[in-house]
C-alpha cells in the first residue's frame, strides 16, 4: 500500500491547487450576474478542495515520490480532474459524456469541442473552457509546484512526469515559478493586442487565453473565422508561435540573449517547417492554375484572387495545426484529402518540447532527421573512421546518440500504434459523408492536442467516437508513458512495483 498512498497523497496536492483554480470562475459568476451557476462551481471547488485536504493529511507521511508514483500520479490526476470538470457543463443540459469530451479537451488543450454555438454559452462557462486551457497549457501539476514548494527529487519527478524536462534555473520549483511569469506577461501583452486589432475585449480576453496555452478554444461559432479579420488573424500567428516555442528559449530571449533563438534547433525546425510545407498546402487548396488563366487575364485575375484567399487560409491553418493551437479560419471539411493530410502531418509533429504545444514533438522529428543523415554518412565512410551525432550545437558520441534514438523511436512507435487505435475504431463510427482522411485527420488532431476539426467530432458522433478521442486526447497530453504506468498499476496492482 505504500505506493498507493504516496500517489493519494500527491494527488491530494494536486486537488488542492485545481480546487483553488476552480473558484475563479465565481468572479465572472458576479460580474456578469450568472448566479445560477454559483452552486455547480462552488460545489465543485469546495468538493475537489476538501478531497485534496483530505488526500494531503490523511497519507502526509507516506514516503518519498519516485519516478514511477509520480507518473501515475499525472494520468489520474488529469484523468479526474476532466471528470470533475464536466460537472458545470452537465449541469447546464450537456450529456456526461458530451461535458466530460469538453473538460477532457479543456485541461488538454485540445479545443474539439461538442458546443456548435460557443457564443450562447453563459460568460461564466465560456471563461471556465478558457481558464482550463490556460492552466492545462503549462500543466496543473506545474502549478502546483509553483503553489506548493516542494524541493529536493520529489518536485523533479512530479515536473517530469507531466512531459516536461528543461531547467530554466537551478531548482525545478524556481523553474517552475519563472515559466508562469513568463505565461502571464505573454498572456498580459495578447489581450491589449487583440483588442486594438478590432475583437470584442471578452473575446480577446479568452481568445489570448487559449492562444498562447495552444489550445483553440473559442467564444464565437466558426472560431476565428468568425470575424473575418485579416489584422487579428496577424496578431495571433505570433501568439500561436510564442506558445509552441520553449520556454527556456523566452527566458533566454527575455533575459538579453537574443541568440538563442537563432541557434535552437526547434525554433529553427518550426520555421523551416512552415517553409516548407505552406506551398504544397498552397496548391492543394487553391488548386494549380488552369490552362485558361495562361491565355486569358481575366482568367489570370481570377485565379490571382483566389489564391489569395488561399494563402491567407493556408499561412493561418498551417501555423495553428503547427503549433497545435486549432484556431480556424477555413472550412477544412472542403479541403482535398491531400490538403487534410499535409496539415495532418504539421500536426503530428507538433511544436516545441519546453512548450505548450502538442504533438510528437519538433525535437523528437529533429532527432530522426539527424539520425538518417548521420546513418548515411556512416555509411559511405570506413569502419573506423569516428563520426559524431549532430543535434542544433551538440556533438554527441555514438553511445549517447543511440540511447536518444532509442527513447525517441520508443515514444514514436507508442504514439503511431496510439494513432491507429483511435484510426480504427473511428473509422467504425463515423458517419457519411467522413471518409478516411477526415478519419485520420481527427484522430491526430485529438492526440497531437489540436482542435482542427473537419466537423466529426460533435455532438451528433457516435458515443464510441468520443470515448476513443477522448482516450486520444488524454495519452497524447501525457506523451503515453504515465497513462502506460497507471494503466500498469492497476493490472498487476501497487504492490509489488
Amino acid at each position: 500500500m505504500r505506493n498507493a498512498k504516496i500517489v493519494l497523497r500527491d494527488l491530494g496536492s494536486i486537488f488542492e491547487v485545481a480546487g483553488g483554480v476552480m473558484l475563479l470562475p465565481l468572479v465572472v459568476v458576479v460580474v456578469f450576474d450568472e448566479f445560477y451557476l454559483m452552486k455547480p462551481f462552488l460545489g465543485m471547488a469546495l468538493g475537489v478542495l476538501a478531497a485534496g485536504a483530505l488526500l494531503r493529511f490523511a497519507f502526509r507521511r507516506a514516503g518519498d515520490t519516485e519516478l514511477k508514483h509520480a507518473m501515475v500520479c499525472a494520468a489520474l490526476s488529469w484523468l479526474l480532474l476532466a471528470l470533475v470538470s464536466a460537472t458545470p457543463f452537465a449541469c447546464c443540459g450537456m450529456s456526461f459524456l458530451d461535458a466530460f469530451f469538453e473538460a477532457m479537451s479543456g485541461w488538454t488543450g485540445t479545443g474539439l469541442t461538442m458546443i456548435l454555438e460557443p457564443s450562447k454559452l453563459p460568460k461564466t462557462l465560456q471563461f471556465w473552457r478558457s481558464l482550463m486551457q490556460w492552466v492545462g497549457g503549462v500543466g496543473v501539476i506545474v502549478l502546483m509546484l509553483s503553489v506548493l514548494a516542494r524541493p529536493g527529487t520529489a518536485s523533479y519527478h512530479l515536473y517530469v512526469s507531466e512531459a516536461r524536462e528543461e531547467k530554466i534555473k537551478p531548482s525545478v520549483v524556481s523553474t517552475v515559478r519563472t515559466i508562469w511569469w513568463i505565461y502571464l506577461g505573454f498572456t498580459l501583452v495578447g489581450v491589449p493586442l487583440l483588442w486594438l486589432c478590432g475583437m470584442p475585449l471578452w473575446a480577446a480576453i479568452n481568445h489570448t487565453m487559449t492562444g498562447i496555452s495552444t489550445g483553440g478554444f473559442s467564444v464565437v461559432k466558426g472560431s476565428i473565422g468568425a470575424y473575418d479579420n485579416i489584422r487579428v488573424e496577424l496578431a495571433l500567428l505570433p501568439i500561436m508561435i510564442l506558445g509552441a516555442l520553449p520556454f527556456l528559449i523566452h527566458y533566454k530571449v527575455l533575459s538579453g540573449e537574443l541568440k538563442a533563438f537563432f541557434k535552437d534547433v526547434q525554433c529553427r525546425w518550426l520555421f523551416f517547417l512552415i517553409f516548407v510545407l505552406l506551398l504544397p498546402l498552397l496548391l492543394e487548396v487553391a488548386g494549380v492554375p488552369p490552362l485558361s488563366a495562361l491565355s486569358s487575364l481575366s482568367a489570370l485575375s481570377a485565379w490571382a484572387s483566389s489564391l489569395s484567399a488561399a494563402f491567407r487560409e493556408s499561412i493561418f491553418q498551417l501555423v495553428s495545426g503547427l503549433t497545435c493551437t486549432g484556431f480556424q479560419t477555413a472550412n477544412i471539411c472542403s479541403w482535398t484529402p491531400g490538403a487534410k493530410l499535409i496539415l495532418a502531418a504539421a500536426m503530428l509533429v507538433g511544436g516545441a518540447a519546453g512548450s505548450t504545444a502538442g504533438g510528437i514533438k519538433l525535437l523528437r522529428a529533429a532527432v530522426v532527421f539527424s539520425s538518417l543523415r548521420w546513418s548515411f554518412r556512416r555509411m559511405l565512410l570506413p569502419k573506423t573512421a569516428v563520426t559524431y551525432f549532430r543535434l542544433g550545437e551538440r556533438a554527441l558520441d555514438e553511445k549517447e546518440a543511440s540511447r536518444i534514438l532509442m527513447e525517441v523511436c520508443f515514444v514514436t512507435l507508442l504514439w503511431f500504434l496510439f494513432l491507429l487505435v483511435g484510426v480504427i475504431v473511428l473509422s467504425h463510427v463515423a458517419p457519411p459523408p467522413f471518409d478516411i482522411s477526415d478519419v485520420v485527420f481527427e484522430v491526430v488532431s485529438a492526440q497531437s492536442n489540436v482542435g482542427l476539426s473537419t466537423g466529426l467530432a460533435s455532438p451528433h458522433l457516435h458515443y464510441l467516437g468520443k470515448i476513443v478521442i477522448i482516450f486520444n486526447m488524454w495519452v497524447g497530453r501525457l506523451e503515453i508513458i504515465p497513462v502506460l504506468m497507471l494503466l500498469r498499476a492497476l493490472v498487476r496492482g501497487f504492490e509489488p512495483w
